[in-house]
């Protein structure tokens, strides 16, 4: 598999984009796991 030569400046636009993407989705899921575990403590008690 042969990626497309990138400048550097477009290469690091595209891994920062990239690290933004996936910060968002961490936090996403951290809520949900978050929610997850409070409804069952709570369905517990």
């Amino acid at each position: 598999m042969t990626e497309p030569k990138m400048t550097k400046a477009e290469l690091d636009a595209f891994y920062a984009k990239r690290r933004k993407k996936n910060w968002a989705f961490l936090v996403i899921l951290g809520g949900l796991a978050v929610l997850f575990f409070a409804i069952t403590i709570l369905k517990m008690s």
